[in-house]
């Protein structure tokens, strides 16, 4: 079945639409927090810049007109306590109300601070007069009607300009919290609408999101009830989402697939152990076996005779196994010792063999008859066609965590090619090497593609079949 997809453009990413809804809200909420902080910092400004003045203007003799006054008198009595003309006093305040008026904004203040500039400009000169003139009365005169007065009108303007800018920086204070309560009222309900906004487009976000993920819930609770029909994937705007229930259904139908591949897996398997089945019960086998089962009563070897016929008919009775699929390595020892038992009173100046599997492998199971085809081989291809007796030898160990059984024989060996040719054999479809293959791919079939037959050989050096298995003691624990 065809999975028809939207196309990619009309979906929408579930990140996208997040970044929008952030956006909505953040936009709006980083302009008010701006002009919040713009507004403040101008208030802070102005606040710090009014106090600096209030601050500058404190730092004028605050006794400014009796200091100025008395050295002035005793400037024109021509006391022994003059100390000359007062200019310095003088000077001190007119760069004050210099500085003053320099960072001073307010026309009273200005207008205030403007006049301590002219009427210490006024002083100075009047001081100059009183310097130059000689007479006593003149300048007793000009002491009262010119520097008094001008004294008290310096200091009086002082005061007046202090009391402007405090006036000021009151005013600028209540405004400042005024208009800050304004702003936090506008602030709050733009927060508040943007919420709403925020709650409205998260509400139908979730909901675009939730109700396809419901249904792909219930479609993967179908799923695992067995309900594998291949359906049209959900269709949703959030592109994730759309993959996600896309690749739901791929899963299916290619889940699909895979059973209906197991299924004749499995019919291959039973197949491939009926073949095998029909392979291991070689009808020479047995003619060959009662031969020689004849020749040793004849020659009177009754003893010989019986133990091969016990041992031809454990060999059958382990072949059947009650039809089981897998055995233990106990029971596979038991057959593969059987089967050499009647070869070696077969080939008596042949062939000798040694079994030796550690007492704590054997409780683990493998395939039914699968070092049957190995031992034959090693016995038929490895040693028969040699000219001298030969020796098979049965060994297992645990490695990795894994079990491995090695049938070796210091028969002919292989040549380099024909070892890859046989190697070749084990996964290709060809007849040669069926019995290797067979044993290969049923221990594939059973517990993975990581197990099976191994090769090594050396012309006349022999040969060494490698097979390996997982450590199962049980047919559950099986892929299949």
């Amino acid at each position: 079945m065809s999975i028809v997809y939207r196309h990619k453009d009309e979906k929408i990413k579930m990140q996208g639409r997040l970044w929008n809804m952030l956006l909505l809200v953040s936009l709006p909420l980083m302009i008010v927090i701006i002009v919040l902080a713009s507004v403040g910092i101008v208030y802070a400004f102005r606040y710090n810049a009014i106090l600096s003045n209030v601050t500058t203007a404190s730092e004028f003799n605050q006794n400014f007109k009796d200091d100025v006054d008395l050295k002035m008198y005793f400037y024109v009595i021509d006391s022994q306590d003059s100390e000359g003309l007062p200019i310095k006093e003088v000077q001190s305040a007119k760069e004050i109300a210099q500085k003053l008026y320099h960072s001073t904004t307010q026309k009273n203040s200005i207008r205030a601070i403007s006049s301590v500039l002219n009427l210490c400009s006024n002083l100075e000169q009047k001081m100059q007069r009183i310097a130059e003139t000689k007479e006593y009365d003149s300048r007793v005169d000009q002491l009262e009607k010119d520097i008094y007065i001008t004294t008290d009108l310096i200091q009086s303007y002082m005061y007046t300009y202090l009391y402007y800018e405090a006036a000021h920086l009151n005013s600028l204070q209540s405004d400042m919290v005024a208009n800050m309560i304004v702003l936090m009222v506008i602030a709050i309900f733009f927060s508040i609408v943007l919420l709403c906004l925020l709650l409205a487009s998260s509400k139908k976000l979730s909901r675009k999101i939730v109700d396809p993920i419901d249904m792909i819930c219930e479609r993967l609770e179908a799923i695992g009830k067995g309900s594998l029909a291949v359906r049209e994937p959900i269709q949703a705007d959030v592109e994730e989402i759309q993959i996600l229930s896309n690749g739901i259904e791929d899963m299916v139908e290619r889940l699909i697939k895979l059973i209906e591949k197991n299924a004749e897996q499995e019919k291959q398997r039973r197949r491939t152990e009926f073949a095998l089945m029909q392979a291991q019960i070689n009808p020479h086998f047995l003619y060959n076996t009662l031969d020689t089962l004849v020749w040793l009563i004849e020659s009177g070897e009754i003893s010989e005779a019986v133990k091969m016929v016990a041992s031809l008919s454990n060999y059958f009775r382990l072949s059947l196994s009650r039809g089981k699929n897998v055995i233990t390595i106990e029971e596979e020892e038991q057959h593969i010792r059987s089967y050499l038992e009647i070869q070696q009173m077969r080939y008596r100046d042949l062939m000798d063999y040694e079994i030796n599997i550690p007492e704590e492998l054997k409780k683990y199971i493998l395939p039914k008859l699968t070092l049957q085809p190995v031992v034959e081989n090693a016995l038929y291809h490895g040693i028969k066609n040699t000219r001298r007796k030969g020796f098979i030898r049965l060994t297992g160990r645990i490695e990795n965590e894994r079990i491995i059984l090695e049938v070796i024989d210091d028969g002919l060996g292989m040549s380099d090619e024909r070892l890859e040719e046989v190697r070749a054999s084990l996964t290709d479809n060809k007849r040669e090497g069926f019995g290797l293959r067979t044993v290969h791919q049923r221990i594939q079939i059973l517990f993975g593609a990581e197990y099976g037959l191994s090769l090594e050989s050396k012309p006349d050096a022999g040969t060494k079949v490698i097979v390996t298995i997982p450590m199962k003691t049980s047919d559950k624990e099986m892929s299949i």
